[in-house]
């Protein structure tokens, strides 16, 4: 029978905090993922206007760690987002800090992952006008501001610390005028990765001390390039499986069997899969990793998609563009969540005939 998260750690959460200290936002998601659609959060109370059979509907934690409470918070997501995409092709990048940098990530996360995103944002975009070591300022190759999305990953399938950087960038730019630029190469090509990867290694090591970069620069820093993206469209579905990614999914978690977590990880690139064993005090170590910093912004937005930029240069730019019809919000809310405002449309789970239920009554259930 499938486990899930919540599962894991009351099977093996009290021996794991026996051995092992936590942070405060770790033991916060921790609690969030136990609790997360149980009585102990509350919840409401829908009837049934046909039979009069009572539901218990318990409230979500909304932790942005907690694999049960994405789906909407994504959707969501998406939809406020794609009124900024621009009816252009879109690239792919991905920004790798060597796994010699792990355990400073552990120690200093804050500092780890704001300067990995700032050194990858000033790699691609940094209009100095003296030294041009931003690629989308230079001439050569685009000489425009661009417009890119940097979204934070922090581990592996098999939960493993893995410090990267994924790069959604639009094929081109505007340039001072307010004129639309291709790039110079070709309409799907905008920088080479080799001289990508140089520029962000001198830009993150600029920050370490000298000891540690002799020993970081005698290892090649990884940038490469994905399958270029189409369309809005495709940007969207694509950037939408990054945003609200946690480590771990439910359905990945097969089961627990004695002292094991059995977890479902990729087994090649071809999509094949593969099962794993993990003891389970190791299981809630690795999870716990990737647990952010209070307030750090994983998702973040630059270019012509920065707030200013956005207001001022993009709006302009998408009114004669061509973009997708907008749903309703009574029609978003029943495609999404079955849900018109005042009306819960769901089956009765008594009398599958039943589509209508009664507006919900907020509920408070002791622990």
């Amino acid at each position: 029978m499938p486990a899930s998260l919540a599962q894991v750690f009351e099977t093996f959460g009290e021996e794991y905090l026996d051995t092992h200290g936590v942070s405060g936002p770790q033991a916060k998601v921790m609690r969030a993922v136990l609790d997360c659609r149980t009585p102990a959060l509350g919840g409401q109370v829908l009837e049934c206007d046909a039979c009069g059979h009572r539901e218990y509907i318990f409230h979500s934690c909304r932790n942005r760690h907690c694999p049960t409470c994405q789906t909407r918070a994504k959707n969501e997501w998406v939809r406020r987002r794609i009124a900024d995409l621009l009816p252009v092709p879109y690239a792919h990048r991905v920004f790798t800090l060597p796994h010699d940098l792990n355990g400073l990530a552990a120690f200093h996360d804050r500092w780890t992952y704001d300067t990995l995103m700032s050194c990858v944002a000033e790699t691609l975009n940094d209009p100095s006008t003296e030294l041009r070591t931003g690629f989308a300022a230079n001439p050569r190759w685009l000489g425009a501001e661009p417009a890119f999305t940097l979204v934070l990953h922090t581990w592996t399938q098999d939960l493993r610390r893995h410090l990267h950087v994924h790069v959604l960038i639009a094929c081109g730019g505007l340039d001072a005028d307010g004129g639309w630029v291709e790039p110079k190469r070709h309409p799907r090509f905008l920088f080479p990765v080799h001289a990508l990867s140089r520029v962000f290694r001198a830009k993150f090591l600029d920050a370490l001390d000298a000891a540690r970069r002799r020993q970081l620069l005698k290892h090649d820093w990884v940038v490469y390039a994905k399958i270029p993206l189409g369309g809005p469209a495709e940007v969207l579905g694509y950037l939408s499986r990054y945003t609200h990614r946690t480590a771990v999914s439910n359905e990945r978690i097969i089961a627990i069997q004695g002292d094991d977590v059995l977890l479902r990880v990729r087994a090649d690139e071809s999509g094949g899969k593969r099962v794993i064993r993990i003891p389970g005090p190791v299981f809630i170590e690795r999870f716990l990793q990737p647990v952010l910093p209070p307030g750090f912004k994983r998702i973040r937005h630059y270019g012509l998609l920065s707030l200013r930029q956005a207001q001022d240069r993009l709006q302009p730019t998408n009114a004669t563009a061509s973009k997708p019809p907008r749903t309703s919000c009574v029609g978003w809310y029943t495609s999404n969540f079955r849900n018109v405002p005042g009306v819960v449309m769901a089956p009765c789970k008594r009398w599958r005939s039943c589509y209508r239920l009664a507006p919900p009554r907020s509920v408070r259930t002791p622990h």
